[in-house]
Parts: C-alpha cells; structure tokens; sequence
C-alpha cells in the first residue's frame, strides 16, 4: 500500500484542495491481489487504489470513455508473422500505467484509508491523472501511450487501432497493446532493445523478455514452433465451478442436439451460468474446437435454464479431458486460406441459420468464428451466400491489416 501511495505522489496524481458542498466526491477503495505465474507460483504481491467511478455523473466528471481494444485475432496474426520471420518477441508490463494519462475533466475523490493528511483531514483529492476505476481512465492512458508513440515515429493500423507499426530504412517493429501489456517484434533486434530503453524513460516499463504468458495465455516456444494454450485459466475455471473433478466426455456439444430456449426449467438466479459463459468466451483465445459450444450457450444468458446449465456443463466437461490442447504455429508461408459454412434454418425457435469460417496464414489458423446469422434465409443456398459475404467482409479486414503492416500477401496456390 505504501509502494503504491508513493507511485501515487510521484506522478502528481491529485491535489488536494478544501471541500466544497457542490462537488461530486467520489469514494475509493484498497484492492489486493496476488499475481501469479503461469505455473502457479507467486510473482508479486499487489495493493491497488481504486476510485468508485460508478457515481461519476456523465457530463460533469467525465465524457468520452471509448478506448480501442486489441483483437485476439491481431495477437494471432502476428505471432505468425513473426514465427515466419523468425523475429524476436518481447513483451512489456507498464507499472501503474493509469497513472500516466491526464485528466480534462474535474474530478474528486476522498483521501485514501490510511493516508489521510494530518495537516488537511477534511480536503479532498483534485485528480490530475486517471486513476484505476474511473470511467474515463483506460481512454485517457491509451492517449497518452499513443501520442508518446507517434513522436517516437510510430504509426497506428487504421484496421486495427491498438496496432503500431514502425519503419526505418530496413527496420520494422510492430507493437500491440492490451491496456498496460505490450507485445513488440521486430527484424532488428538492436534497435528492439534500444525502443525498449528508450520507452522505459517516459513511462515505469517492466522488461518481461521473450513472450511466455501474455493475457492468460500460455506461450511454449521452440526456435521451430509456437504452442499456444489456456491451461493454467481453464483450472482455475474448472476449480471455480466446481467440476475439477467432473468425468470428462469427448465432445463439447451431443451430436444432432439444437438447445431452445424453451428447454428446461428457468433458473432462480442467472448470474453463475452468465458468469461461467462470460469465462468460456475468453477461452476462444485459444480454443477454436469449443466456438460452436459456446456460441449456443451464449444465446440463452439473459434466460437462463437447467437445460442450458447443463449444456455449460457438457463443455466444462470437455474441457476438462482437453485442458492442454490449444494452437500449434509452425514457419510457413504468407497465402490467406479461408473456409466457411453454414446450416440451414437450424435453430428450433427462430428458424435462422448458424455459419461459421475459419482463415489460415499458411497452415496456422489465425481466425475463426460461429456466429447466427442476423435473418432468415428463404433456401440453403441463400445461407451460404450470407456467410460468404460475412467472411469476405472479413477476409477483407485482414487484407487492410496487411496493409497497414507493408507486406505483400501472397496470391492464392493453385
């Protein structure tokens, strides 16, 4: 708590001034965690301090909130890219990176517990910088580390905005951000170390080395392959849910089975089934063989029902048989293989159509979706064309992101 109250006092983060009865004063809490390896063991002890921003009033203490949120299937794109290459990738944990964004707007907030001023009990604190919990703090840090980037000469993807691409003569650096972690690459490992360095002057930078554990995924890396999985997340899921010792079953979902959403008996309360369904979702980071699953499940949380708890059951089941499986990325080469389906008029309650595609660079798959479509097709062959165009709207997605990232994609093997 201290180590983080003198963060807190190095980087300006508030004034305090007297109270005034016009003022929106917001509380806040202390919040502790212990962060952990990927294997479990202990990595550090943390005390957070976190504004109740959910009694900020729009308009007065805040505006705009929106801040742009990397896709998983960037993150998949160009770990491919970079295996092809065969370029370093180093990843990067910014300390207190809220702290680092500026505020326009007048907020206050309570002294925190513990560390009242003697001197001035009854002032309030002015923010100056965004703190952990306010509504506009994630936007605010995000401008900030953008702007920082763009004077270093960074450029950002129009495809993907948390995207950042570097180019020099024959450097190349790319850059992904997922709100304080950070994955860099790049053909120049001098000039890697020396961003890094160079980073770490302007803002509390952690040094993490080669990729191994980015977002609760787990890296395995060989100088040939990458394995990427969830296992350490599906335990602690399994162990949450109690089904860590549940008998597992081969398959996610029984074959020929459409859930409805009039199967069952309604749940007295909802909010574990949304919650574990809510996990499932995180997992199609990495589990591609479970998107189907999870798409039926996920049509069914604002009313839940004992045949859709057990359908979540099912893939927790699954998952516990399969809880090391994941992606498996090898070198090859850089040609978009796409496939898609579709059914016909599958789901019993509203007779639309599922479709789902799946895109490769090379052999690795780097992109995958089930999804039901928005209307319903008058033939099967109208549900085909429907996914065709979904997934060459986002074939067309990846091909501005190639773009943005200056390579040449190769044209189609015949």
């Amino acid at each position: 708590m201290a180590d983080e109250f003198n963060a807190l006092q190095r980087t300006g983060t508030w004034t305090l001034v007297p109270y005034k009865s016009s003022m929106n004063v917001l509380l806040n809490k202390w919040v502790y965690r212990i962060k952990t390896n990927s294997d479990g063991s202990i990595e550090r002890f943390k005390a957070r301090l976190v504004a109740n921003g959910f009694h900020q009033q729009e308009g007065i203490d805040f505006c705009e909130t929106f801040s742009p949120m990397v896709t998983h299937a960037t993150i998949r794109l160009i770990l491919s890219i970079a295996l092809h290459f065969q370029w370093p990738i180093r990843q990067l944990d910014v300390q207190n990176a809220f702290l680092h964004g500026t505020l326009n707007e007048e907020v206050y907030m309570r002294q925190p517990a513990g560390f009242v001023d003697p001197q001035f009990p009854s002032h309030v604190c002015r923010l100056r910088r965004s703190l952990y919990g306010l509504k506009q703090a994630p936007r605010a840090w995000f401008q900030c580390f953008s702007q920082k980037l763009e004077h270093l000469g960074f450029t950002a993807s129009q495809a993907d905005s948390s995207l950042f691409t570097y180019f020099d003569g024959s450097t190349i650096i790319y850059l992904l951000i997922y709100v304080d972690d950070i994955l860099v690459t790049g053909n120049n490992n001098a000039h890697l170390s020396q961003f890094i360095t160079q980073l770490g002057t302007h803002f509390a930078m952690k040094d993490l080395g080669p990729l191994h554990y980015f977002l609760g995924m787990e890296v395995s890396q060989t100088p040939s392959a990458f394995y990427l999985t969830q296992s350490k997340y599906i335990l602690e899921l399994l162990q949450k849910t109690n089904m860590a010792y549940a008998k597992p079953i081969s398959t996610p979902v029984p074959s020929g089975k459409r859930l409805s959403l009039y199967d069952g008996e309604p749940l007295s309360d909802g909010s574990s089934f949304r919650s574990v369904v809510g996990a499932l979702q995180y997992l199609l980071f990495t589990r591609p063989d479970i998107a189907y699953a999870v798409n039926q499940v996920c049509q069914f949380m604002h009313s839940p029902t004992t045949a859709h708890w057990a359908a979540v059951k099912r893939i927790l089941r699954y998952l516990k048989g399969t809880h090391d499986h994941g992606l498996l990325y090898k070198p090859s080469h850089l040609t978009l293989t796409t496939f898609a389906d579709a059914d016909y008029a599958g789901d019993p309650d509203t007779r639309r159509s599922t479709g789902g595609h799946c895109i490769f660079l090379g052999n690795n798959l780097i992109s995958w979706s089930s999804k039901k479509q928005r209307g319903v097709s008058r033939s099967s062959t109208e549900t085909e064309y429907r996914q065709l165009a979904y997934t060459s709207a986002h074939l067309s997605w990846f091909r501005n992101l190639f773009r943005d990232l200056y390579l040449p994609l190769q044209p189609p093997r015949l």
